[in-house]
């Protein structure tokens, strides 16, 4: 691998083995890939190559077999956990952004993206005012008062991106988030991703099948039988 970039991801040998001995399945073999911050790249592959196995273990969601990964300045995993609270971990270190949005639909678009800021200690006041500078940036402000069943698609996606970047991450992942979104829709959510990845120096990974955005990467990551190949990207300008 080049010599790693302060910061952002970095992921070296990763495996994962579900099961043992004859029923032994290696979903992830000896994974290198990295992120610099202020990034965004594309991981692709067809389904079972280990795209989803791959982000749950970088999201600490399960545990890797054995290898080594990076999130921001601070080692995770080596062999085994280096982070005590993972729970903790996943709230303040790594935003997550889904196909579907998964608002709070009982609370309002301000308090969906200032929730997780107040649960990490952040008080209330500072917390909204946190989210109402995100819900600017992302051009949602006008919403903040409304209920998620109240938006369009392409403004609950907003919102969630507003909400992963509520606690300032080193990192995103982000699964699948244009799938459900027409073309003019998905190239304005890969815009914002852009936006705020250099704005926030947070190094994102997108997970897609989506033929739209693929030509918006730079850097895509294909991942094959649990092994990934680096190549370059067309880096498409999003206008």
């Amino acid at each position: 691998m080049n010599n790693p970039t302060p910061g952002g991801i970095l992921i070296e040998g990763l495996r994962k083995v579900y099961g043992h001995g004859d029923t032994a399945v290696e979903a992830l073999k000896h994974v290198n890939m990295q992120v610099a911050p202020g990034e965004v790249v594309g991981l692709v592959g067809p389904s079972g190559s280990g795209k989803s196995t791959l982000l749950k273990c970088l999201g600490a969601i399960i545990e890797p077999t054995s290898g080594k990964m990076t999130l921001g300045n601070e080692v995770i995993y080596d062999n085994g956990w280096k982070v005590k609270d993972l729970r903790a971990l996943r709230r303040d270190r790594i935003g997550f952004v889904f196909q579907a949005p998964y608002l709070i639909p009982f609370l309002d678009v301000t308090d969906n993206v200032a929730l997780l800021p107040m649960l990490a200690g952040l008080p209330n006041p500072k917390a909204r005012e946190r989210a109402l500078e995100l819900l600017t940036a992302l051009d949602v402000q006008h919403r903040a008062r409304a209920e998620p069943s109240q938006l369009s698609g392409g403004e609950q996606q907003r919102v969630s991106i507003a909400r992963a970047l509520a606690n300032k991450p080193p990192v995103i992942l982000a699964d699948e988030p244009t799938a459900p979104l027409d073309s003019e829709r998905a190239l304005g959510v890969m815009r914002i991703l852009n936006q705020m990845a250099l704005q926030a120096h947070t190094a994102i990974i997108v997970v897609t099948h989506d033929e739209k955005i693929i030509p918006t990467f730079k850097r895509i990551y294909h991942i094959r039988d649990g092994q990934t190949v680096e190549e370059a990207g067309e880096g498409r300008a999003l206008e």
